[in-house]
């Protein structure tokens, strides 16, 4: 039977395993919040892989998603660890004895979780968005509750700072989609909203060419606009945390701004070799961190 802390242990190698542009195994984490954030990571992490598992067919991914929903409330509820089911990483049952006991102590809303598991099952089933709108409602459920979760576990629950994570959570993922839009679209998804391009009147056929248009660099640079807005409303945030996880957020949206200025520089062509964080970046981020200044809209 594996003990609670080696569990917290398996979900901390997976998140060092998988670091990607929010928190989840940086150093700067509080140690307090560390095993946490990594329960959190570890759950979420694993259930977006059934997502995107390309190979398994649609029913048997959706399938791994309904199973994971229901060992997640039966974790809960009955403080019974599920045991590995088929499909499942053996570290399954880790995850759950890690997670559970984490809701339980930092008293973690099922919602976002639930949330969190409807975006992944979208995953599967949508690839394309019409609207602003709907994308920006994938965001909410995909992106937005990585962020209150954290906020969570380090003890803050504020209406005010939910909806500061949320622009910077949903600006970050945004980033991604239009960092990543050449590979997504090779995997058969496009993030852009449709209302976006084909008002600048670009179309798909054109990356499925591979050729970016000046009418695709128009529309990528509307997105980006939209994205500097979203940091820009969440960056008091950075300003109210203190002490290493203050250090943290700040370091994670100017990863964010970084990338929207590489894609600037590279005239909004996401396969420029250079729209990606480098180790040449860290002149800059330790810069801009050493100089940085609360927005005016931070008072407290």
């Amino acid at each position: 039977m594996v003990d609670l802390r080696e569990a917290y242990a398996t979900c901390e190698r997976l998140a060092r395993a998988h670091y990607e542009n929010f928190p989840v195994a940086s150093a700067l984490i509080p140690r307090r919040m560390r095993h946490h954030i990594a329960a959190v990571y570890a759950f979420a992490r694993t259930a977006d892989d059934f997502a995107d598992e390309g190979q398994r067919p649609q029913a048997e991914r959706l399938r791994l998603l309904d199973a994971w929903h229901a060992r997640l409330l039966s974790s809960v509820s009955d403080g019974v660890v599920p045991s590995r089911q088929d499909g499942e990483p053996a570290e399954s049952p880790d995850i759950f004895l890690a997670l559970s006991a984490t809701i339980r102590e930092c008293a973690l809303p099922l919602g976002l979780f639930e949330d969190l598991l409807s975006a992944f099952r979208q995953d599967v089933t949508v690839s394309r968005y019409s609207t602003w709108t709907d994308l920006l409602e994938y965001c909410r459920r995909s992106a937005n509750p990585i962020g209150r979760l954290v906020l969570r576990v380090a003890g803050y629950r504020s209406d005010r700072f939910d909806v500061q994570s949320d622009a910077i959570c949903t600006a970050l993922q945004l980033t991604n989609f239009w960092q990543d839009l050449r590979v997504d679209h090779a995997r058969g998804r496009i993030y852009v909203p449709a209302e976006e391009f084909l008002a600048r009147s670009a179309y798909e056929d054109d990356l499925a060419r591979d050729r970016l248009t000046p009418e695709w660099r128009q529309a990528l640079a509307s997105a980006v606009a939209r994205t500097r807005d979203l940091f820009a409303l969440g960056r008091p945030l950075c300003d109210h945390m203190r002490g290493r996880l203050g250090h943290e957020l700040r370091a994670t949206w100017l990863g964010g701004m970084r990338i929207l200025d590489k894609l600037e520089a590279a005239d909004f062509d996401p396969a420029a070799d250079r729209v990606k964080l480098r180790r040449g970046d860290a002149p800059w981020f330790v810069w801009n961190l050493a100089t940085w200044r609360p927005s005016p809209h931070a008072e407290l």
